[in-house]
């Protein structure tokens, strides 16, 4: 049974209002493989850096959004996951919001999660990022979920039927 962080993208794109073809794939993969995980054996978790970025935003769906997330058990947040929160920033892991791609990081990372699930490829799922974080991870004593897209998750072929 692996540990899974849900991260906001996830809950987002489930419910997604975009039409361009490429965030329609995103929603079709994320509902697919959430729907599957929510059903299966894993433990899917999140945190309330989640509820927090839901509730600043103003979106379609946002209470749809709101109650997927609160069906997910919440990871604890400490002192411990703040000091990671700014070593991320400080090392330039992650952007210099605290509440945001670096919490997410910070709480799969200390709860020992296996992996962080995410549709932001550009901060966390990013594969030229990857070795910096295990190496702050591994200063920090902290764990190194796999960093992936529900895609990554489906665990069959998606392109070839």
């Amino acid at each position: 049974m692996a540990r899974i962080y849900i991260e906001t993208t996830v809950v987002s794109f489930y419910f997604n209002t975009r039409s361009e073809p490429e965030m329609v794939a995103r929603e079709n993969w994320t509902r697919k493989w959430l729907d599957r995980a929510l059903n299966g054996s894993d433990e899917l978790v999140t945190s309330l850096a989640v509820k927090s970025e839901l509730d600043a935003g103003e979106f379609p769906n946002r209470s749809d959004m709101l109650a997927l997330a609160s069906r997910l058990p919440l990871l604890t947040l400490n002192d411990a996951i703040a000091e990671a929160v700014d070593a991320y920033i400080s090392h330039h892991v992650m952007p210099t919001d605290p509440g945001g791609d670096a919490l997410h990081l910070a709480a799969a990372s200390f709860h020992r999660c296996d992996f962080l699930v995410t549709w932001n490829c550009r901060h966390i799922a990013n594969a030229n990022k990857f070795g910096h974080i295990r190496r702050v991870n591994g200063i920090l004593g902290l764990g190194n979920p796999a960093l992936v897209t529900p895609l990554e998750l489906l665990n069959e072929d998606t392109f070839n039927g």
